[in-house]
């Protein structure tokens, strides 16, 4: 009618001028309307023929207007769309191609798609799985929503879904990088290696690993003190920084690990073979010596050296840690030298253990839980392994040629790839001095906890405590591990500096490490320095990589534990978490996440109050659960398709008792 009339249109836009408008996010229901959120305490209604012109999560400025007595929004223009590369599944309306979001609120929408050049139509079945984009929006002025489909993912049914979609989703490789024929030896022709063949290192793995990267000798002298070589595998040896291997491993930036699986930085024949090492075989490496104390102090006389070396024993962690804590091993007995080498090593780390422990920070031991996988893609087991005496071991003298490392590349070049942490934010220190100190009668105030000293300190005095609440409490108060190329302090491990060389195969921030550490050997100027950019790269990386590993392990916990609910199987749970929603928790028994809604720890609303901000969960305003408690449950619901788990707690409240009725007075 508008259109027929200029007189109407005109006076429709002027009334819409007029009207107030607003900018905010979609949020979509399962009912059809939806809310404009212009900030955490305004939102408002959107009804279903108008969410009909966008989607859950666009970015929208909306007319707000009163219709039956209420204000509604209308969106009117894209801010910015919430969907654009996405991973989406086929879906065949009347045979014509569709395709619906793999997102929890996306999962009714059905999307007219099409594919791109080089995929059939043909090809695609109900349920595939798919990466398409969003090429049409109604809010740009297009006719409806319209798709372009540019990969299959995989088969519907296919068993190896939560890891190619988990990975197409974050858009990382799903396989190695190509290798080349032949691999050559590329040093500096001043570099020179020194024959260590015959110093007996070993190595310490997993049974299953290929990419052995380090190698251990150390030798208890007279007076108690360690001599301690630390060899480290040398792809850089054979990539050069301005190769096109180079390029291809700074993309990467890491080795992605991923329940069960593993998507190598470099080719698994680089990585697994020739840079490997393996046992009895020579391998290029570059080395670090120092000696530590009988106190567990790194001496001054580090010297990084290149050699060639070769391992003399390839060893396990269980076995080596069944030989430490019981004395032998059923399935491996060392010879009178390895076994040596190895008390020595673990005497090592137990006077450095000690050592951070009382001047340092030291992680408290959590498990890490493994997915056992069948050659169909199946968890068989999920295994939550402790780390033990041998895993120390080498965590140790990891840390140490890290901290080695560290103080090298500042002296040297004032520069490298360092993790640093700086501590507490600036604008929570006061808080936290008001959680952990209230009387003032603790030596922590808010300029000794800012002191590198003073936090190390602050993380030893929680790290004693009866219970973790505190300690789980300030942890929102702390800042981010960060990658940089400046040589700045490690906070939450308590160390001046921290700069990682030991897994090459693995890092792209390692490479540059050695090639750092190769020019402090020959006294040159480094082939490659660390650039500004590079930390936010390998960061990006890194948290690409953490996101798929919780996905493809959110996917497989549902897969595995969908039928523990209707068994009501008790489990450990910890709470991690606590929001004015319920609260989240950890079940120790296999590593899951889980959620428990306030509704499931008690029906009666007015009697719970879950407070965030105090990371407690109270019941008649008595504190029933905090952060850190450990609590039984049972699993309520295994919900597959969004991959979520949702908990409840096997304590019941008992209900109040009814109020007495008054009685009139006589």
């Amino acid at each position: 009618m508008f259109q027929d009339n200029p007189l109407l249109a005109q006076l429709k836009q002027q009334i819409q001028e007029t009207l107030p408008k607003k900018e905010g996010t979609i949020k979509a229901t399962e009912k059809g309307f939806g809310f404009l959120e212009v900030d955490s305490k305004t939102s408002f209604f959107i009804p279903p023929p108008y969410m009909k012109k966008c989607i859950h999560g666009d970015k929208v400025k909306a007319i707000i207007r009163t219709e039956k007595e209420r204000e509604v929004a209308e969106p009117e223009e894209l801010l910015e769309q919430s969907l654009t590369r996405f991973i989406g599944r086929v879906k065949l309306f009347k045979g014509k191609l569709n395709v619906t979001p793999d997102h929890p609120q996306l999962k009714k929408l059905s999307l007219k798609a099409k594919t791109r050049k080089g995929i059939k139509s043909d090809d695609l079945k109900e349920g595939d799985w798919v990466v398409a984009h969003l090429t049409r929006h109604p809010l740009k002025g297009d006719n409806g929503f319209f798709v372009e489909i540019s990969e299959k993912i995989t088969d519907a049914d296919d068993k190896i879904a939560p890891w190619w979609v988990t990975l197409a989703q974050n858009d990382l490789p799903n396989s190695e990088p190509a290798g080349i024929d032949n691999w050559e030896i590329r040093d500096d022709a001043d570099l020179e290696r020194i024959d260590m063949t015959h110093v007996p290192f070993v190595t310490i793995d997993g049974e299953s690993t290929k990419d052995m990267d380090d190698a251990l000798f150390a030798k208890k002298k007279d007076n108690g003190d360690f001599e301690l070589t630390i060899a480290i595998a040398d792809p850089t040896a054979y990539i050069t920084p301005d190769s096109e291997m180079d390029k291809v491993a700074r993309q990467r930036g890491f080795t992605i690990y991923l329940p069960g699986r593993n998507i190598p930085m470099l080719p698994r024949d680089l990585a697994d073979e020739l840079c490997s090492l393996i046992e009895g075989e020579q391998r290029p490496a570059v080395c670090c010596s120092v000696t530590i104390s009988k106190d567990g102090v790194i001496a001054d006389d580090i010297q990084f050296f290149a050699a060639n070396i070769k391992s003399h024993a390839r060893l396990a962690y269980d076995h080596v840690s069944d030989w430490i804590e019981n004395g032998q091993s059923d399935a491996w007995q060392p010879s009178e030298e390895i076994a040596q080498i190895v008390r020595d090593l673990y005497d090592f780390s137990l006077a450095r253990a000690d050592w951070r422990e009382k001047n340092a920070v030291v992680f408290p031991d959590r498990p890490d839980y493994r997915f056992e996988l069948s050659e169909d893609n199946d968890v068989v087991a999920i295994h939550a392994d402790m780390r033990r005496s041998a895993n120390r071991l080498v965590e140790e003298a990891m840390i140490t040629a890290n901290i080695c490392a560290g103080k090298t590349l500042q002296a040297s070049f004032n520069s490298g790839v360092f993790n640093t942490h700086a501590g507490f934010k600036p604008e929570k220190i006061e808080d936290v001095v008001a959680l952990v100190n209230p009387e003032g009668e603790l030596p922590f105030t808010a300029e000794s906890i800012a002191t590198l000293e003073g936090f190390a300190a602050l993380r030893r005095w929680l790290a004693s405590q009866e219970t973790s609440y505190l300690d789980n409490r300030i942890r929102k108060s702390q800042a981010y591990s960060e990658i940089g190329n400046q040589p700045l302090p490690h906070y939450a491990m308590g160390l001046d500096l921290y700069a990682t060389w030991t897994s090459p195969i693995r890092k792209y921030g390692d490479m540059i490490n050695h090639r750092m550490l190769k020019a402090h050997i020959l006294g040159k100027e480094p082939v490659q320095t660390a650039d500004e950019t590079v930390g936010e790269e390998l960061a990006l990386h890194r948290k690409h990589h953490k996101i798929a590993e919780r996905n493809v392990g959110d996917w497989l916990y549902a897969r595995t534990l969908a039928a523990e609910p209707e068994k009501a199987t008790t489990f450990q749970g910890e709470i991690f978490d606590i929001n004015r929603a319920g609260m989240r928790v950890r079940l120790l028994e296999n590593g899951a996440a889980a959620f428990i809604p306030g509704s499931l720890i008690l029906a009666n609303k007015e009697r719970l109050e879950c407070n965030g901000e105090n990371g407690t969960v109270s019941v008649d305003k008595q504190i029933e659960y905090r952060l850190g408690d450990v609590l039984e449950v049972v699993l309520a619901e295994v919900n597959q398709e969004n991959r979520s788990i949702v908990a409840k707690p096997t304590r019941v409240f008992a209900e109040l008792p009814a109020a007495e009725p008054e009685t009139a007075a006589e």
